[in-house]
């Protein structure tokens, strides 16, 4: 991420102790891993000299958030007069603070500033995170450093683009989306293209095209041997999709699955998925607009690739999320391991029944209700579940992926549940979640 840094003390503050402590403040950022475009001191010199210069240097840099970084009293003018001419980025109003030396407190009244400032930006309208130090205690660098990885993820989406195979499938509600409302809030895209064009390009593909995608499939585990057509049929389907993704540089894709693969060409698309996911981009089944929306938030927060889950049963502690077709290489604990086997009317399949790697983890989905986004966020403890099945399954019915999610309130996040599919993230993620959906005007819940 690109920080812009401007750090502000007053004229009659020794120069050399706000450079110190903005010195340390830059030092800190760029450890988090920013990337920092620092001016300091700013001064509120009678000639502007160095407001002026501030704005000059700021003006030629491409920055994702503005640090207005207090190092000692400032009248607010000073600080507004900087952040003025570039009010359409996101913010960060940092006060540090004072130290104690020969055994007392030495403050530059750095708090006085953030106070007189936090509500002249608060009035003028301004995106911003409020953060203050506190004498003896860590630096807040952390919390300064996750609102502009929000930030970073806002400007990035700009120019994301989501590849849909289809639309609607099951005629589901849930996972549709209206185009302008994602564009106002969000800035990406979610183009749609045909199933027709991926059996077209599919079957203008050679044994030579598909080789070295067979070679891949080959090296998954399989528990028994694979149909040599359910592999071939995997790899021409996923380089079809794999070319229209790579022309037009889609960040996340979800293809229609009951009502189309399935349905139409007899094909579960599970190794697709896979596949898919190997190459790093992010993938959900069923048309699950929102579900990629997620994904890409998710993977632009935590550098994670936002697998999905579904919900099977609830249990007084918590849920039985599972999957019916695959999970990420990302996610896997252990080999990626393929079944053969068909479900229902269905020909054979390589189901993925890879083990899902256990641990704390943030579920959440994005939805929009009453014309208004809305992220649920919950965090919980994945562990490997009991023995189960999904009715419908050959027999012996395969051990599907899953996690026992357990929760500290299962009825609160019954109640609040926005859909069947959730989006994981390995950690406590909650507050880098929750800084972009305030940022971006998404409620939460």
């Amino acid at each position: 991420m690109r920080i812009a840094f401007a750090g502000f003390g007053e004229v009659n503050t020794p120069v050399e102790v706000i450079e110190r402590k903005c010195r340390k403040a830059c030092e800190d950022l760029a450890a988090a891993g920013a990337e920092v475009y620092p001016f300091f001191p700013i001064r509120d010199d009678y000639e502007e000299t160095y407001i002026d210069r501030a704005v000059e240097y700021f003006s030629g840099k491409d920055f994702d958030a503005m640090v207005l970084c207090v190092a000692g009293w400032i009248p607010t003018h000073a600080i507004m007069k900087v952040a003025e001419e570039f009010k359409h980025r996101p913010f960060v109003l940092w006060g540090l603070c004072g130290w104690y030396e020969d055994g007392h407190l030495v403050t530059t009244a750095d708090q006085a500033g953030t106070s007189a400032a936090r509500i002249a930006l608060a009035s003028a309208g301004y995106t911003f995170k409020y953060v203050y130090d506190v004498v003896n205690t860590p630096s807040k660098v952390g919390e300064v450093i996750s609102y502009c990885r929000a930030a970073e993820v806002k400007r990035k989406l700009k120019k994301t683009k989501i590849g849909q195979m289809g639309y609607r499938d099951m005629q589901l509600y849930g996972t549709t989306f209206d185009g302008l409302a994602v564009k106002r809030s969000f800035g990406l895209e979610i183009e749609c293209f045909e199933m027709l064009e991926v059996v077209q390009r599919a079957e203008k593909l050679t044994e030579a095209d598909i080789r070295p995608v067979v070679e891949r499939i080959k090296r998954w585990r399989f528990l028994k041997t694979p149909d040599e057509d359910a592999v071939t049929k995997a790899a021409k389907y996923y380089t079809a999709v794999k070319q229209i993704s790579d022309e037009r540089g889609y960040s996340a894709i979800s293809l229609k699955d009951v009502d189309g693969f399935k349905k139409l060409l007899g094909f579960p698309p599970a190794p697709i998925f896979t596949l898919l996911a190997e190459d790093g981009i992010c993938t959900i089944p069923e048309n699950d607009c929102m579900g990629n929306i997620t994904q890409v938030i998710i993977s632009g927060l935590t550098g994670q690739i936002g697998a999905y889950l579904e919900f099977y049963e609830f249990f007084e502690d918590g849920v039985l999320a599972g999957v019916p077709d695959y999970i990420p290489k990302e996610v896997t604990d252990g080999e990626t391991t393929i079944l053969p086997a068909a479900f229902g009317e269905l020909s054979q399949g390589l189901l993925n029944v890879s083990k899902v790697r256990e641990g704390e983890l943030t579920m959440c989905r994005l939805s929009c209700i009453n014309g208004k986004f809305t992220m649920h966020i919950v965090k919980g403890f994945g562990r490997t579940p009991e023995t189960w099945e999904e009715c419908g399954w050959d027999k012996p019915a395969p051990q599907l992926p899953g996690l026992k999610v357990e929760l500290s309130d299962t009825p609160d996040f019954a109640g609040k549940v926005l859909g069947q599919h959730y989006i994981i993230s390995y950690g406590n993620n909650v507050r880098q979640i929750t800084e972009y959906c305030r940022m971006n005007g998404i409620n939460v819940i």
